[in-house]
């Protein structure tokens, strides 16, 4: 069967005068509109030259959930052995959908270094694949997740070597385990990336307005 990626949720620059872009992707089983409210109201109000364009992943069969179809950027098997077997076809599939995306930004009129990638679990580790993109990006922003396709070199296309890297994490995340977040960083941090890695006392799988502050400040100043 084959997957259709919905029309993106797209956020126009507040000002009129469109700068830069943020792509930003949902975690599994979510859409773009789980995180319109985040877009609007805290982003897309201090970053007014910015337009936000938030995707929505295709419907598709999720193993870990007994096969039940859901929106996902890619197949999951298991939470506690998240790297031991991985959908590299979605995967990769779901690579080629984000990097449209920055191509159309770019025939847009907006140069790469210019636009960033951010997304929340699933969406996060789609974002940190986006490291491979051969367009030289603004920056990353990963919530709450991982580094897939670990053992598939580079990990870091050349282009994106100076690409600033944020990760965000609760330290009590039951779903994407904190220290799949911490390994994945220190992963990235050894193949060279210019990352920082921001952790949260208490917080489960989602944001707090801690993490979203920081979000939002990272993003005003790689963007800005």
């Amino acid at each position: 069967m084959s997957l259709v990626y919905p029309s993106p949720l797209i956020f126009k620059p507040p000002s009129g005068v469109h700068k830069s872009t943020l792509i930003f992707l949902h975690g599994l089983g979510d859409t773009a509109a789980g995180w319109a409210d985040v877009a609007e109201f805290d982003i897309a109000k201090r970053m007014r030259n910015t337009k936000i364009v938030l995707p929505t992943a295709p419907q598709r069969n999720i193993s870990l959930n007994m096969g039940m179809r859901m929106h996902g950027w890619f197949d999951l098997f298991s939470l506690d052995k998240i790297n031991d077997r991985e959908d590299e076809e979605g995967l990769r599939e779901s690579m080629r959908y984000v990097d449209s995306l920055i191509s159309a930004e770019i025939e847009s009129g907006i140069s790469s270094e210019h636009i960033m990638v951010g997304g929340f679990s699933q969406g996060g580790a789609m974002a940190l694949l986006a490291l491979r993109s051969e367009h030289r990006l603004a920056g990353i922003v990963a919530l709450s997740g991982y580094l897939p396709l670990r053992p598939s070199p580079p990990l870091i296309a050349p282009e994106n070597m100076d690409t600033p890297v944020l990760m965000c994490h609760g330290d009590a995340d039951p779903t994407v385990r904190f220290r799949f977040g911490q390994m994945s960083a220190e992963m990235l941090k050894e193949a060279g990336a210019k990352l920082d890695f921001k952790s949260y006392v208490g917080l489960h799988h989602g944001v707090n307005t801690a993490e979203i502050t920081d979000v939002v400040e990272y993003i005003a100043s790689v963007l800005s």
